[in-house]
């Protein structure tokens, strides 16, 4: 890391730059997860530099980082289906991620600055995920707690490159472009513990809970054949786990490794 003045450390407590940071207007910030680096931003500005940063194509569902499950009921469409298929992960604090159509009056906590096209794709879903890991999760819900803030993300190294899970692989584009970078490789490496760089997952399982259009698919209600079905769409972090309880929840669901991604 060549700029030491804007690096971190990760002490255990919420840091109250990186949240004058995201409050500010169109602040940038590099946190760790479960996963690795990720960077988080709060506005369009904030957005828009993220795209920058990463050289990412805009055609990709935005990630919301939900800090509790009311928040996530707050902005998303659910059935009560998905609803306790989030529950479950939420109890285990296990890192899930589900690409969702937003509410109506989920929208409104969208910032009006052109941040809705932005955090969507073109079918008006957005991945969100929870359980992603107490640095950054503890930013996310102080913002939406006492602002109403809503926190976007994406994974903190250059577009189709892994970060290894050190702050040093977030390379010096991103590096240079973030207004603060907060370390915890200790913390990164925990979740872990039996892996090295090359055989850990750098990325949390995302499941497809919509269809084609982008509508929440129906609620099964313990039949069989029930179609649209969930779509595990991206393997990751505790996959055999949450395809264990995806067994648990619906008779019908697919695995299609990198559809739409």
């Amino acid at each position: 890391m060549g700029n030491h003045d804007k690096l971190v450390q990760w002490t255990g407590d919420i840091n109250s730059k990186a949240l004058e940071t995201l409050r500010g207007n169109g602040g940038v910030i590099v946190s760790p997860t479960k996963v690795g680096y990720i960077i988080m931003t709060a506005d369009s500005k904030g957005l828009d530099r993220k795209f920058q940063i990463k050289n990412r194509k805009r055609n990709k569902p935005g990630v919301v980082l939900c800090g509790s499950m009311e928040q996530l009921a707050e902005l998303a469409e659910l059935n009560e289906e998905i609803k306790t298929f989030y529950q479950k992960h939420w109890d285990q604090d296990i890192l899930l991620g589900c690409i969702l159509p937003w509410k109506k009056t989920g929208k409104k906590y969208i910032p009006d600055d052109n941040s809705t096209e932005l955090m969507m794709d073109t079918r008006q879903t957005s991945c969100f995920v929870i359980r992603f890991g107490r640095p950054s999760e503890q930013l996310a819900q102080t913002l939406w707690k006492e602002d109403r803030k809503l926190v976007f993300a994406s994974s903190a190294n250059p577009s189709g490159k892994g970060n290894r899970g050190i702050v040093a692989g977030i390379g010096p584009q991103i590096e240079d472009g973030a207004d603060l970078i907060i370390a915890a490789d200790q913390f990164v490496a925990s979740i872990q513990p039996s892996k090295d760089e090359e055989s850990r997952y750098e990325q949390g399982v995302m499941i497809s809970m919509v269809d084609d259009k982008g509508t929440l698919i129906p609620q099964q209600k313990g039949e069989r054949g029930i179609l649209p079905a969930p779509v595990l769409i991206r393997k990751g972090l505790d996959v055999d786990i949450i395809t264990n309880i995806l067994s648990d929840h619906f008779n019908t669901w697919d695995y299609r490794q990198g559809a739409y991604y």
